[in-house]
């Protein structure tokens, strides 16, 4: 470590004596990797400071829907509300609707109209709509025509009391002490916990102030991933039990469970 200790004294000495160096990022190229650490992870703390910097980008969201609803598992989804709270979640549940012949998308068929014209915008566009006249849905286009990838549940880390502040004030009814994980455990509950309605169709997830993602710490591996059916669309034939529902297992931030799925996963 003397070396390493010595490597960075002279770094720091280096810095003061020349201000126009880039500081941090000379810093973060010596803290990068810790003695016989390869990790990614070692300069999360820089990630965080720089969080606008570490937002993923457009290319990111450029990949195929089934790829991309397994990539979103793990990132962090970041709403920054009007009076600059940020509202972190990180992404557990995730669906693919990869319109043409899946006959549960929105544009089945290629078919294209003003409410779903999100899904045919460039990957990365938000795409928000209404179900039941009053709760709203977050999708994420991605390649392929018409295709694009349902956020359906997040495990809150940061901003629980406005998350609840936001769930309680559209909640009808008497109102319920939510647990964590009950916060967006659903697809219309993150969307209440985050402040999302429909102004937020169209826009761009690599661009936008109020909404974006960044990269998670702690990735799943393919072992740690369930793909299984997705919900609610039981009259769409062999659609219906395609495994386009991908979530992190163990995590109870997970609406829907498949034990079954789980049991053979285990299994193997």
């Amino acid at each position: 470590t003397m070396p390493r200790k010595r490597k960075l004294l002279a770094q720091l000495s280096a810095l003061q004596s020349n201000p126009s160096s880039p500081s941090l990022d000379a810093l973060e190229k010596v803290n990068a990797v810790p003695d016989g650490d390869d990790s990614s992870k070692s300069s999360k703390y820089f990630a965080i400071e720089k969080k606008n910097s570490s937002q993923l980008e457009a290319d990111f969201f450029n990949q195929p829907c089934i790829s991309l609803a397994k990539s979103f598992l793990g990132q962090i989804l970041v709403r920054k509300l009007p009076d600059g709270r940020e509202l972190w979640g990180r992404i557990v549940e995730t669906e693919a609707y990869l319109g043409g012949e899946d006959e549960a998308s929105h544009s089945k068929g290629g078919k294209q109209t003003q409410r779903n014209a999100a899904m045919f915008m460039k990957p990365g566009t938000l795409y928000v709509y209404q179900i039941y006249g009053m709760y709203f849905c977050i999708n994420v286009s991605s390649q392929g025509e018409g295709a694009a990838v349902l956020l359906r549940s997040l495990e809150p880390l940061r901003g629980l009391d406005a998350m609840r502040e936001l769930r309680s004030a559209a909640r009808k009814g008497p109102p319920r002490v939510l647990r964590d994980w009950q916060l967006c455990n659903g697809p219309s509950k993150l969307c209440q916990a985050l402040g999302i309605d429909k102004t937020f169709d169209q826009r761009d997830l690599a661009q936008d102030a109020a909404i974006w993602m960044a990269p998670g710490s702690d990735l799943p591996g393919e072992q740690d991933v369930v793909a299984t059916t997705r919900i609610g669309i039981g009259n769409r034939g062999e659609w219906a039990l395609k495994p386009l529902r991908f979530y992190l297992r163990g995590n109870k931030s997970v609406s829907v469970v498949d034990k079954k799925t789980e049991k053979e996963m285990a299994a193997m």
